[in-house]
């Protein structure tokens, strides 16, 4: 595996694998690299010829009062991990190559980013697009590769690949979850082993709704009370948002009645967890 740091290096071999017709896959990540993480690279593999993963804590998407500081890192610990899965190049810029002094562009999404996370996080949505959309113009792929565990980004950059017309598949990958449920993500190692077992609650009360819509229940409004009940049952958790929106423009939904996800953002103590699942009648 390669590890590469320069923004130009970066393009100019992306350019060179593009003229010789050789298929790019790319998964853009923060690093700290779990499972879920190995198995977008896994589906990336699958779908190109030579696969680029990034590692970037981006700055722009962090809020002052987040946790951008104390982001676990782990470099050395990536790369092997990186290498092992089968990646051709590790891309890790730093912040001084991705915004040069001087930037003054951005990209920003006016409708899917004001709802969910959005109210919550200012600002983060268009620190995502905007990176996402200048690692896709220094690493040229033909399929990126994205989890669902953080559906509304998914969406976001989505949408934003068809707006811009990027020349881009966007592949989704199901959220990989821990054996009792919980969703990965780098940031479970903030919680202390009873706060990871309360967050538990979080996906157990997600299925609570997926049961009741099998079995008829179609209201919004019940589906939503039925999975609030059982996340608050371990006393810590408090609802950022619990929601149930369209699947595709992610505009709330009275009844399920067609493709839809129920989506969640909570505090469990100083944490900040979200989750979701479809809901398809």
């Amino acid at each position: 595996m390669e590890t590469l740091s320069s923004v130009k290096k970066m393009q100019d071999l992306a350019l060179s694998k593009n003229k010789a017709g050789i298929r790019i896959g790319f998964v853009p990540t923060m690093g700290f690299l779990h499972e879920g993480h190995l198995q977008l690279i896994d589906v990336a593999k699958k779908n190109s010829d030579w696969v680029v993963l990034s590692i970037f804590v981006n700055p722009t998407q962090f809020a002052p009062n987040e946790d951008l500081d104390r982001y676990p890192r782990d470099l050395a610990r990536d790369q092997k991990l990186a290498a092992a899965r089968g990646v051709d190049v590790c891309f890790t810029p730093t912040a001084e190559e991705i915004y040069p002094g001087g930037d003054q562009s951005v990209v920003l999404l006016t409708e899917l980013t004001r709802g969910l996370c959005g109210p919550f996080r200012p600002g983060h949505f268009r620190g995502v697009t905007t990176v996402v959309a200048k690692l896709f113009n220094l690493v040229r792929p033909d399929v990126a590769i994205f989890g669902e565990k953080d559906y509304q980004q998914l969406r976001v950059l989505s949408k934003m690949v068809e707006d811009l017309h990027f020349p881009i598949e966007i592949l989704a990958v199901p959220t990989f979850r821990e054996t009792d449920g919980l969703a990965m993500s780098s940031r479970n190692v903030y919680l202390s082993s009873a706060e990871r077992q309360e967050a538990t609650h979080i996906v157990q009360g997600l299925r609570k709704a997926q049961e009741a819509l099998a079995k008829g229940k179609t209201s919004s409004k019940q589906l939503i009370q039925l999975a609030k009940e059982a996340m608050v049952s371990g006393g810590n958790i408090q609802l950022e948002y619990l929601e149930i929106v369209d699947a595709n423009s992610l505009a709330a939904v009275d009844q399920v009645i067609q493709p839809s996800r129920i989506l969640t953002a909570v505090r469990l103590n100083q944490n900040r967890l979200i989750d979701n699942l479809p809901l398809n009648p």
